[in-house]
């Protein structure tokens, strides 16, 4: 955790939720070096930014848990609590055979959808080659436009041979200026105070505009493991 305090203004909350498996991980090293730029720019501009860490590894078995029973862990619940209070996220995966991780994704899956409506969100992934660069904005971007975050127009994509190239630090420097942009703007606080009950999901979301669903039609009793009603009952 990395606090840094300047006098006057509370600082800026930044999250940065790593899907890396490995230790060390190249995907935690690329969220560090974002958030870190984000801090150092902050510092620039007279601002501090206080930054946790959710690291998916350590919350594998939770999120299993949740994606089978919807019951949350402590870790998890603690994730859950950092994400919504922070100011802006940073979010970053492995990729695997195309795809963002299936670790990543499931703890994106099983996430209120409301908890990160027009939060400002840094999409950067790692992988072992340049051809899975377009990962993060056909697949990642995607997600998190379902979930109606504000993602920042600038990805941030690190193959093996990246790492010491003026390209990736440049990447970085304009996703971190535009998230503290974001941040400073005050963007997802005056959406959620102004319109909360329009941007909410009709379904699968607390607090949001449940609909009643009758339970008794043959396609919700075939959906629940039950068997459609002979014709004759039907009448």
């Amino acid at each position: 955790m990395n606090d840094q305090q300047t006098s006057g203004a509370e600082p800026f909350r930044l999250v940065v939720v790593s899907g890396g498996t490995s230790d060390p991980s190249s995907t935690r090293m690329l969220a560090d070096r974002i958030a870190n730029r984000i801090g150092a720019r902050a510092e620039e501009r007279g601002e501090s930014v206080r930054t946790d860490v959710v690291d998916l590894r350590s919350l594998a078995t939770e999120i299993t848990t949740a994606i089978v029973s919807q019951l949350m862990g402590p870790k998890m619940t603690r994730a859950i609590e950092l994400l919504g209070r922070a100011d802006a996220v940073v979010a970053s995966a492995p990729v695997y055979k195309a795809a963002p991780s299936g670790l990543f994704s499931s703890f994106f899956h099983v996430l209120d959808n409301d908890l990160l409506i027009a939060k400002p969100v840094v999409l950067a992934a790692t992988a072992g080659t340049a051809r899975h660069a377009l990962v993060v904005d056909e697949q990642m971007r995607s997600l998190f436009a379902y979930l109606r975050t504000m993602t920042v127009p600038t990805s941030v994509f690190a193959a093996s041979e990246d790492w010491n190239s003026r390209e990736l630090g440049e990447r970085i420097d304009r996703a971190a200026i535009e998230a503290l942009l974001l941040m400073e703007s005050g963007f997802a606080e005056q959406v959620r105070s102004e319109s909360w009950n329009h941007y909410q999901h009709e379904f699968g979301s607390a607090g949001g505009t449940e609909l009643e669903v009758d339970l008794s039609t043959d396609l919700m009793r075939l959906a629940t493991g039950g068997s459609a009603l002979p014709r004759q009952q039907r009448d």
